[in-house]
């Protein structure tokens, strides 16, 4: 696989709205038993937003692409989850300054940018059954594959396993840690909206 250019990274991010909206049920209904039951509809109304400021920039960097993607994020959820979602792609972007083509390595130091940025902003831990718990082991998973194509694909499967992982977990960060025990059963919204993105991009490019 080719190195991505702006305009692949802008496919990436139209793929990841796509799935988490046809997902948007599934997600309010994971929400609703330890939350306001809004979390589908809130980040796939931020994804929807992302896709149509992208779309509207002229000759845009991956930066551009990445950095648009934090504001709508973080301008159109919201809320904890809107700040922790935003940071991931704001300390992310970062790392894409003056990049055209973004290899795997520097696509691997943008996730694990993101990754150190949500987990300082939410003091989040493997275990706490947040997004982490997901996005932790795709990031790994994603540094650790031979290219391209393997990484998406070993980070889908890894944040698949860690979202479903959440379930059995205790909640010790988030809201859903007020529930205490209550919560046990119940898939993280968050960290099954992270496997969801990841699945997103582990598809093919149209």
């Amino acid at each position: 696989m080719h190195d991505l250019t702006a305009k692949d990274l802008a496919d990436l991010i139209k793929r990841m709205a796509g799935r988490v909206l046809a997902e948007r049920e599934m997600l309010n209904r994971l929400d609703a038993a330890t939350g306001d039951g809004d979390h589908g509809s809130s980040i796939s109304g931020a994804l929807a937003l992302a896709v149509q400021k992208i779309g509207a920039l002229a000759e845009p960097s991956p930066q551009d692409i990445w950095l648009t993607t934090a504001k709508a994020l973080l301008n159109g959820m919201g809320g904890a989850s809107g700040a922790i979602f935003g940071t991931f792609f704001l300390k992310g972007a970062a790392k894409l300054k003056d990049v055209e083509r973004i290899s795997q390595a520097d696509m691997a130091a943008l996730l694990a940018a993101g990754l150190a940025g949500v987990q300082a902003r939410g003091r989040a831990q493997v275990g706490d059954k947040t997004m982490v718990d997901a996005l932790a082991p795709a990031v790994a998973a994603f540094a650790a594959a031979a290219d391209f194509p393997s990484a998406w694909r070993a980070a889908a499967d890894a944040a698949a396993t860690g979202a479903e992982s959440t379930r059995d977990m205790l909640a010790r960060q988030g809201r859903a840690k007020y529930l205490g025990e209550r919560a046990i059963g119940h898939a993280d919204p968050g960290a099954t909206t992270i496997a969801l993105m990841f699945a997103a991009a582990a598809e093919p490019s149209p």
